[in-house]
């Protein structure tokens, strides 16, 4: 699964990792991303989203149809 948010297009930051000597290593931030299913009345299907666990709060306050409009409006498929 690929480490980037359908809905909010949070994806992977970098940086570094400082150990106590303040040796740096690069490290990488992953954001928290679930794969959820939903049913898409409009479509009577389900549809499978990867979401981040905020993008999966905001499915829950604006709806389903909402959110995958979105997703197609940024070009994403669904």
């Amino acid at each position: 699964m690929s480490a980037h948010c359908q809905l909010t297009g949070a994806k992977p930051g970098f940086g570094n990792k400082i150990s106590h000597s303040h040796r740096r290593t690069s490290r990488r931030f992953d954001p928290n991303i679930q794969s959820k299913r939903y049913w898409l009345a409009s479509e009577g299907r389900h549809v499978r989203l990867t979401l981040s666990a905020k993008a999966i709060k905001t499915v829950d306050n604006i709806g389903v149809e909402a959110a995958v409009a979105r997703i197609r409006g940024r070009g994403g498929k669904v």
